[in-house]
């Protein structure tokens, strides 16, 4: 099938930035959440992506116009549901959160409408299972932030059909992202491993054997990772990737057990940058400091 229409339930970080990335790639698209003031931040946010993208030459002022055409909002999931071919939820990473949407999106969406969860590590194929049209359900991970991360993981549940996958790959590539095609598993392939040297960074502060700024330094300068461990938690959120860990943990075992420092941290409100602090302490600006 040919997707044309794009539903993004869920307007926080992960589901503005993948409206943006449906409204420039020219699908129209709908951004949905309970919340005004979520949805008018996540506009806020799509339009300042865009004039930086014009300041930058990698827009032009007319591929703006045309994504802002392109882009409406709602309130209603179920009225999302009615009009778009593409859902894909942008919710909590809860199981029990996304579950209750998949229902929803079972019982309103168009017959032949894919059915798309952004989860970073939670079973496609258990959310598939709750409907009565698992061969249109999918996995399509995105990266945060999601204008200038290329990557997008299609995840295959145990019963996704074919002509699923390459509907949802070529909306990726549609998107200007590099499709990586994967049999799900916990996880996958990036938060698995992301999840791993994370959860060890934070083993090595809580045993004093560097502070996070030379951890950080580290694994960029030896490595070449863009991001330090720490900058990239406090980017994703520190309760986000204790989810995950926990996740896996229950379903591969001990070398995933959260670092105790790292639930402290999240006890403590300490999240990352949306809170204002996490490993590091972040200013006004969002600087770090």
């Amino acid at each position: 099938m040919e997707v044309k229409t794009i539903g993004v339930v869920g307007a926080g970080a992960m589901g503005r930035g993948i409206a943006y990335a449906a409204a420039f790639g020219g699908y129209r698209t709908v951004l949905e959440d309970v919340s005004p003031e979520m949805l008018e931040q996540g506009l806020t946010y799509i339009r300042q992506a865009l004039d930086e993208g014009v300041a930058r030459g990698k827009v032009t002022p007319e591929q703006k116009a045309t994504a802002l055409a392109n882009l409406t909002t709602s309130s209603s999931i179920e009225d999302v549901c009615r009009e778009t071919d593409l859902l894909i939820e942008a919710v909590p990473e809860e199981m029990e959160v996304k579950l209750e949407i998949f229902t929803i999106f079972d019982k309103f969406a168009l017959p032949g409408a894919i059915l798309a969860s952004n989860t970073s590590s939670l079973s496609i194929t258990e959310l598939a299972a709750i409907t009565f049209r698992a061969a249109d359900c999918i996995g399509m991970h995105f990266f945060n932030p999601v204008p200038k991360m290329k990557l997008l993981e299609i995840v295959r549940a145990l019963e996704t059909s074919e002509a699923t996958v390459q509907a949802c790959a070529a909306v990726g590539r549609r998107m200007g992202k590099e499709v990586v095609v994967i049999r799900e598993s916990p996880g996958f392939i990036t938060s698995r491993i992301n999840a791993m040297i994370g959860n060890e960074a934070f083993y090595m502060l809580q045993e004093g054997i560097a502070s996070a700024e030379d951890i950080d330094k580290a694994l960029k300068l030896g490595l070449n990772h863009p991001m330090g461990p720490f900058e990239l938690v406090d980017l994703v959120g520190l309760d986000v990737r204790l989810n995950i860990l926990e996740y896996l943990h229950k379903t591969l075992g001990e070398k995933y057990r959260p670092s105790p420092l790292l639930l402290q941290y999240v006890n403590a409100g300490r999240l990352g940058r949306k809170s204002g602090r996490g490993v590091y302490d972040y200013n006004s600006d969002g600087g770090k400091k």
